[in-house]
């Protein structure tokens, strides 16, 4: 078994901070973003079957429908959720009533008098999206409604694109992706394509080149399925494998046919977007293999961070060094490593001041936290020291702000901001590579620090000059 395995997943206990879960969207947003669906779900529909006099239906598609969804890699980044829509007429959609772009004007008005009319909505893109219409939500998520034309009884969809009709068929391939699989396998590639999709989100943005979520669901399924017994096991040690045969087969060519439709190319990248893909993921072999083949837990951890962030966790521990030779099973060796001296001053009343030494708390939300290595002239010779939010709780996990790297140097400055024990880790490296790592506990209360009171005006002030 890898020895990171227990950072990756933990079927024993849910609420550890692992990669799977801490990359998961919580109960409360799921329910949150099944409750919008079905509300948009229900306006569309009545407001489309009044238009076209045509049956309607509906059907959740995409990374939610497949289980796969991933939290948005940055703070303000969005959750994104599919919603088709199925307008019924028998036969071809070239001979039916209604035109494609006709569809999609009435879809677009249908829409924006939801958002007009419903709370929480933050706007409709106008104009359209080429294959889809996009509604954006309060909470960071956004809905994207594709509007196809249904063939019930020969159960053929055909998408209604700005360019015209396009054969489209989401639901035939997320029967091949649940086909491939038994439920107990299913779950295991479910978690692989959710670890390659937070990978490629952290890596690049939707406009410079990400690879989407259904070309990287097909590539991972398809790879799962070539990977031998002896090649599946603990999480990390699948992935490296996963990832290695995904590298042979993009290498074979840049064409990724869709499993239902083999006519369509998944692949929308460019040229220079799949080189740097496929450099991306050759990269990304090489952290993995250094990452299993380390001696101890830290040290995996951070090959693993370099490729997951602020999404992979550290070990559960104050202070550690990672020392080559020692077992694996005792990879943890306390240490005196430096202390870290933390102060919290209040942005908006300076007068809070609080300090502490290789911890903080409690202390009010909208303060400057700023810690600072004490007497870092005694580390060794060569020694930089990188520092990591980590947030944990369910307030900085509904603000989809898990974390992010706060630079280097002996100091740093955060700010408090949500209610929970969180964690900046202090991590010593020498020569590139990792020694040491402290664990700063933040606790932050949910007050938010007060205002400073104003200067009273001196009782002189009121009294009336004399004459």
């Amino acid at each position: 078994m890898g020895i990171a395995a227990s950072l990756f997943f933990s079927s024993n206990d849910t609420e550890k901070q692992t990669l799977h879960r801490r990359i998961t969207p919580s109960a409360e947003q799921m329910q949150e973003q099944q409750d919008r669906w079905n509300e948009l779900a229900d306006h569309v529909m009545a407001d489309l079957k009044s238009e076209t006099g045509c049956p309607i239906r509906s059907w959740l598609q995409g990374s939610y429908k497949y289980h796969t969804q991933i939290r948005p890699p940055r703070k303000g980044d969005e959750f994104d959720i599919d919603l088709g829509i199925f307008v019924c007429w028998p036969g071809q959609a070239e001979t039916g009533p209604q035109k494609p772009n006709d569809l999609r004007t009435t879809l677009h008005i249908s829409l924006q008098a939801y958002a007009a009319s419903t709370d929480g909505v933050r706007s409709v893109d106008n104009p359209p999206k080429p294959r889809c219409a996009r509604i954006h939500y309060d909470g960071d998520f956004h809905i994207d409604v594709p509007i196809y034309h249904l063939d019930p009884d020969a159960d053929e969809r055909t998408l209604a694109a700005a360019g015209g009709w396009e054969i489209s068929d989401p639901k035939a391939l997320y029967l091949w992706f649940k086909s491939k699989f038994d439920d107990a396998t299913r779950a295991r590639v479910r978690r692989q394509i959710r670890y390659l999709k937070c990978w490629a989100a952290l890596k690049w943005r939707i406009d410079d080149g990400r690879p989407c979520s259904v070309l990287l669901t097909v590539l991972a399924a398809e790879a799962f399925v070539r990977l031998r017994d002896d090649q599946i096991g603990a999480d990390d040690d699948t992935l490296l494998a996963l990832l290695r045969e995904i590298a042979n087969r993009i290498a074979r060519g840049r064409r990724v046919r869709n499993p239902a439709n083999p006519g369509e190319d998944l692949n929308c990248l460019t040229d220079q977007q799949w080189a740097a893909f496929s450099k991306g993921l050759n990269d990304l072999i090489g952290t993995a293999a250094s990452a299993i083949a380390s001696d101890d837990e830290i040290e995996a951890a951070d090959y693993w961070s370099r490729a997951f962030a602020h999404f992979f966790p550290m070990p559960d521990f104050r202070a550690a060094v990672a020392t080559d030779g020692v077992a694996k099973s005792h990879a943890l060796i306390p240490i005196t490593l430096p202390d870290v001296f933390v102060r919290a001053v209040g942005k908006r009343n300076p007068n809070i001041k609080l300090t502490g030494k290789n911890e903080i708390g409690p202390i009010p939300k909208e303060c400057s936290i700023i810690f600072e290595i004490v007497e870092p002239w005694k580390l060794p010779s060569d020694t930089t020291v990188d520092w990591m939010v980590r947030n944990e709780g369910d307030e900085a996990e509904y603000i989809n702000d898990l974390g992010h790297r706060a630079g280097n140097g002996f100091a740093a400055t955060e700010s408090s901001a949500y209610t929970g024990t969180h964690y900046m880790d202090c991590i010593l490296r020498q020569n590139g590579r990792i020694y040491g790592v402290r664990r700063i506990p933040v606790r932050i209360s949910g007050m938010n620090a007060p205002l400073r009171n104003p200067v009273a005006s001196p009782s002189w002030t009121n009294v009336r000059a004399r004459r």
